[in-house]
């Protein structure tokens, strides 16, 4: 995901996404994260991230105030998942905030499919996105960045199966209700 310097508006937010299975399976495919919602309480505005990976960092320009993420969608393949969790931090003004890297861990398909979410954040995290940036933005390289994690920072939630895109044929469906 990529962010121009004349697009930011006013501060910056990034983080690290890694998406990972917690049990056996046999699909070729391996979980990723393929977007997130966040939801300004304040403004009521929303803003979706599209990620598409299972390991990246994201980087996004948000107005100040205070955020809630609220929908997560997993993809495998064809097959997407979508979970509601709520995790809440605040975004200051004229700063950077890196949210630590969340961790999703998606549990084995099967009915009563569940995800595990935990943002965690260390001293080599923090190594981590500042070589990110001079490699990636070096003009925000030298901003301050402030560490925060989205709280909770450790949550569970039950994946809802999202029905395939038209142009997958029907026998990617799981399900015939």
């Amino acid at each position: 995901m990529t962010v121009v310097e004349a697009d930011v508006s006013e501060t910056l937010v990034l983080g690290h996404v890694v998406t990972l299975i917690t049990g056996e399976s046999h699909r070729i495919y391996m979980p990723s994260l393929r977007s997130f919602e966040v939801f300004n309480t304040d403004s009521q505005e929303r803003f979706k991230v599209d990620v598409q990976s299972e390991d990246e960092y994201f980087l996004l320009s948000l107005p100040p105030g205070h955020y809630e993420m609220n929908r997560v969608q997993i993809s495998e393949g064809p097959f997407m998942s979508m979970a509601h969790i709520s995790a809440t931090f605040v975004v200051k003004p004229e700063v950077m905030t890196f949210l630590g890297t969340w961790r999703f861990g998606v549990d084995s398909p099967k009915y009563g499919r569940q995800m595990v979410i935990s943002m965690i954040y260390d001293k080599q995290d923090e190594e981590r996105v500042r070589q990110f940036l001079k490699n990636t933005y070096p003009t925000f390289h030298e901003r301050s960045l402030v560490m925060l994690l989205p709280q909770p920072s450790h949550e569970e939630a039950r994946l809802f199966e999202v029905m395939p895109y038209p142009r997958y044929p029907n026998y990617f469906r799981r399900h015939w209700w």
